[in-house]
Order: C-alpha cells, then structure tokens, then sequence
C-alpha cells in the first residue's frame, strides 16, 4: 500500500520515540516472557484472513480505548502489530502516552512477520 507524506510524516514522528524489535526479538520475548502480549492492531477484515500466532486483537480504532480495561498493569510487556510498522508506531506512541512503560512496535509488521516464515493462523 502506498502511503500519503503525511501519515509517513506522523508514522516517522512516533517511530522517534518508540522501540521496535524484530521478529526474532518478538518471538524470543515471547518465548521468555508468558505475560508479554502480542497485538494485533489492524482492521478486523485484515485480522479475520490471518495474523499471527498467539495474538489478540485490538484494532487501531479501539486500542486507545480499550487498553486499560484490557491490560491494566502499565508496566505489562506489550508488541503491537500492524501491516507494515506504521500503525503499530503510532498506537505504541499513544500508549506510551497513556502511561504504558514497556510497549514495542514490530518493525515491518505483518509483511516481515510472514517473510520471516513465524507462525500464523
């Protein structure tokens, strides 16, 4: 998907100020750590075709409004997803935002997810 130079600019903006971590880092986090939480912040449609092994699903329209009642501990270790790393960025930057101390974005997202061969379902 092309993306504007606009959401490329705000999609850059958050990236500055928060940690991506591969899919190796992600499948080793979770493989270490039983309560960190993989999420899934695509659409519903992109979500019910596949996604990844193990994850939740909190779209990028409701995680800001969700989080807290799901996951109310702010230090709980949480990797979002998305398509490509954009979307993920911004919805870890707001979470950051919201108090949440240990939130990653998976760098390419779903695209690198499936290059790197990791589990879906």
């Amino acid at each position: 998907m092309e993306h504007s130079a606009g959401f490329l600019k705000l999609a850059e903006d958050a990236k500055s100020r928060v940690r991506e971590v591969t899919v190796e880092q992600t499948r080793e986090r979770l493989k270490t750590n039983p309560e960190a939480r993989l999420i899934d912040v695509r659409e519903d449609h992109e979500w019910q075709a596949a996604h990844a092994t193990g994850a939740e699903h909190m779209s990028r329209g409701i995680i800001e409004r969700d989080i807290e009642r799901e996951v109310p501990d702010k230090e709980a270790e949480l990797i979002l997803y998305c398509g490509g790393g954009y979307r993920s960025a911004l919805a870890a930057d707001n979470l950051q935002k919201m108090g949440y101390r240990n939130v990653h974005s998976l760098a390419g997202g779903w695209t690198a997810w499936q290059e790197a061969n990791a589990p879906t379902e």
